[in-house]
C-alpha cells in the first residue's frame, strides 16, 4: 500500500472536512490536523486551514480505500 493511503482514520476525517471551505477549524482534530500540514497535505491560509494538492490527490486516490475500508 502506499504510504499516502495509510493517514489515520482521524486524519481522513480532517482532510475530508477541509473539502469544505466553511469548515470550522476549532471542530477539527488540531493533532490530525497538524500532522497533515507535517505531511504537506493541509496548509495555514491565515486564521483557516486549505488542503493542498497534494491533499487533492491523496483524497482521490485514498478514496476507493475508503470504500473497501466500509465494505469490511
Amino acid at each position: 500500500m502506499n504510504e499516502e493511503l495509510e493517514l489515520r482514520p482521524d486524519q481522513w476525517d480532517a482532510l475530508k472536512a477541509l473539502r469544505a471551505p466553511a469548515e470550522n477549524p476549532s471542530k477539527l482534530g488540531r493533532f490530525a490536523v497538524e500532522s497533515l500540514i507535517t505531511l504537506g497535505y493541509v496548509a495555514m491560509r491565515g486564521d483557516s486551514f486549505a488542503i493542498t494538492p497534494a491533499g487533492r490527490k491523496v483524497l482521490v486516490r485514498g478514496s476507493s480505500q475508503l470504500l473497501l475500508d466500509l465494505a469490511a
